[in-house]
């Protein structure tokens, strides 16, 4: 039609002027990156930080649209005067005085694209989406909010939301979801807890309310600081461009290895046996190391005494125990109170002084405080305690265990812990995961940990109750987003609920929400896997896709699995989209071996997070979780169950495995299906 061609030309038209406006919003702030010199080195250097800042958040990717939608406000229908906005990932301002050419999709006014609907069209006349291709507007579809009585189905947003994807994540800005959008607006003060089935986009809503919460808390958040937590180093890599793409570089990534291991200054050279790791990740550690730590205070049996001039001033025994008491009664940690102690004893000769006519001062006071013998009789008092020493030491003390896990560990859970090969020194110990948990735990006692303002911790289902605690010890002053699947749980020590989890780390209160609308997964993907899920999740509400696209699953027994698995894996590949291989990780050898000897290019995800520069991933199913593939081929399902220590573990890991695709799933083995996926 003559009108829609006119319609979207000046759609085009209004994209070609936004982008001029973006350039010349970059070229100012490189003009001031040119001289920018503050009073002084200090701010100086932090001018240079905050225009480098500001020239990547305004860097310009001609194959992502600057904007994705458009809302016309409505005075008839409340709005303060008739405007048009155009909603996209960064604001962009128009000429000097005018109105903005776009609007940042985390700004209130435009709440209305996320949320209005017919019956409440929050003073929106009209809602206007645009469909794209390599960054050029090909289309754009209208809805009517004060007219329309039922929602209409958008083809543009289902086509976004079944994208093939190329490489990493990427934003959901123009797909989030009224459900989602609640979750990614929630206020900084509240902590959330969200239990997402594969598919929902809890990962996307996660990253997108610390962009939203960047946006929203500025000057806050620039200070205490947000971070993401993930399961490892290449689910970091595959959701590494989300942020940036939203123009937020602030925000840091870790995981609770590399969390632990660069607070701790130890590397992870070690790994446990189940069963003592379940121990060291037991909650009861937390008492065991306190008892440890606090059981290094000595109690005084004679007085300390202080020669100064002609004079010896004497602090009674009982006072001196009764300091150490009242500093344990005050809650401080461990090393503020060896701080403080020599103090207290300094003041109590300062008082007999005194007493005794002199009139000494509060130089006078930390003079005492630092003298030899108020520095040793405090030394004898309140030893000074390294965590990691600490810790080697209840690892390999049977004798001192003992008496700190008195009535929390039974015999035989002290035994399981021992060191089989005691290390002489902490820099020679093979330190385990678990163990740089327990070395984190017992500095937090000595010394309180720095606290973030936000931390988003992602597969949270999976971590143990102390590695929970060391994320939490993190978030003391701020707030937490959790997000994970109890369906997804594959650890030993995985989480039995929510709740727990939320106790140990801090935050009972925050409140939990379901996701259950897959928007990824296809139909027939999801109810295959949901097969699962009276075994390895029963309460759980059974997820649902809502795409119109039922997806492609092939089951595929074989006597020929060698040949089976290529012929899926070219099959997918001549798709569009990328192509995950998951196999029990047992069978890597063989299958990259396969893959080559055909002659298809691949990256093995594993230990070395991947460029994504093929098409084509080769993914041991231990590693699989949090990763996402528009084609998967999943290997001998049976074989990934049976490698796990019990079957529920097992089928929660194959669970995983079926729901990662988002297009197509092939199902490839030679043994049969296990029973749970038959019945």
């Amino acid at each position: 039609m003559p009108e829609s061609h006119e319609a979207l030309e000046q759609e085009r038209r209004h994209l070609g002027e936004s982008r001029a406006a973006l350039r010349r919003m970059r070229d100012h702030a490189a003009s001031l990156e040119g001289h920018g010199a503050g009073a002084d080195r200090v701010s100086t250097e932090h001018l240079k930080q905050v225009l480098h800042r500001r020239m990547k958040s305004l860097e310009d990717d001609p194959t992502v649209p600057l904007f994705f939608g458009r809302l016309d406000y409505d005075a008839r229908l409340g709005a303060d005067n008739d405007e048009r906005l155009y909603v996209g990932r960064r604001h962009v301002t128009g000429e000097s005085g005018g109105d903005p050419l776009v609007i940042d999709w985390r700004a209130p006014m435009s709440l209305p694209f996320y949320r209005a609907k017919p019956g409440d069209p929050m003073r929106v006349r009209l809602r206007r989406r645009f469909g794209f291709q390599s960054g050029e507007l090909t289309a754009f579809e209208d809805e009517e909010l004060a007219e329309q009585q039922t929602a209409r189905h958008s083809e543009i947003l289902e086509a976004e939301i079944e994208r093939p994807r190329t490489g990493p994540m990427r934003d959901i800005v123009a797909t989030i979801q009224p459900d989602q959008d609640v979750i990614v607006r929630a206020d900084l003060s509240h902590s959330l807890c969200i239990q997402g089935a594969p598919g929902t986009g809890k990962t996307a809503v996660g990253l997108h309310r610390a962009a939203y919460l960047l946006y929203a808390h500025r000057d806050q958040l620039s200070r205490s600081g947000v971070q993401v937590i993930g399961p490892n180093d290449n689910f970091l890599s595959y959701i590494g461009d989300v942020l940036p793409a939203l123009g937020e570089i602030d925000a840091t990534q870790a995981t609770v290895s590399s969390l632990v291991s660069t607070a701790t200054g130890f590397t992870i050279t070690g790994t446990d046996p189940v069963p003592a790791a379940l121990i060291k990740g037991d909650a009861r550690m937390a008492e065991v190391i306190k008892r440890a730590v606090w059981g290094h205070l000595v109690e005084a049996t004679g007085p300390l005494v202080v020669p100064r001039g002609a004079h010896q001033w004497r602090v009674a025994a009982y006072l001196a125990n009764e300091m150490v008491d009242e500093l344990r009664r005050r809650g401080v940690r461990y090393a503020a109170g060896r701080t403080m102690l020599p103090q207290r004893l300094a003041h109590q000769v300062l008082i007999r002084m005194e007493a005794a006519g002199d009139s000494p001062d509060d130089r006078v006071q930390n003079t005492v405080a630092r003298s030899k013998p108020v520095k040793t009789y405090a030394d004898e008092l309140w030893p000074a305690v390294d965590p990691a020493k600490l810790i080697l030491r209840l690892l390999t003390d049977a004798e001192f265990l003992a008496g700190a896990a008195d009535g929390l560990l039974d015999a035989a859970e002290q035994q399981l812990i021992l060191m089989a090969k005691p290390a002489r020194t902490p820099k020679s110990a093979k330190w385990t995961l678990a163990d740089l948990a327990l070395i984190d735990e017992a500095a937090d006692q000595l010394n309180r940990t720095p606290s973030l303002g936000h931390v988003i911790i992602d597969e949270a289902q999976d971590l143990s109750a102390m590695q929970l605690r060391a994320i939490g010890r993190r978030a003391t002053t701020g707030s937490v987003t959790v997000l994970g699947d109890l369906a997804q749980a594959t650890t030993p020590w995985a989480t039995r609920s929510w709740q727990e989890s939320l106790t140990h780390l801090g935050h009972p209160e925050a409140e939990i929400s379901e996701l259950v609308e897959g928007f990824r997964v296809p139909g027939s993907v999801i109810e295959f896997a949901a097969r699962l899920l009276p075994q390895i999740a029963p309460a759980l509400t059974p997820p649902r896709s809502v795409r119109r696209s039922r997806g492609d699953l092939e089951l595929l027994q074989t006597d020929d699995p060698d040949g089976t698995v290529i012929k899926s894996v070219v099959a997918a590949a001549a798709r569009e989209g990328t192509v995950g291989v998951i196999v029990p990780d047992a069978t890597i050898p063989r299958l990259r071996d396969l893959l080559e000897q055909a002659g298809i290019r691949y990256d093995l995800l594993g230990d070395v997070p991947p460029d994504f520069e093929t098409r084509v991933d080769l993914v041991p199913a231990t590693v699989a979780k949090g990763l996402e593939f528009d084609h998967v081929v999943v290997f001998e399902p049976e074989g990934i169950v049976a490698a796990e220590p019990d079957r529920v573990t097992g089928l929660r890991r194959l669970y995983v495995c079926l729901t990662r695709a988002v297009t197509s799933l092939a199902v490839v083995h030679a043994e049969p299906l296990p029973a749970e996926l038959t019945d």
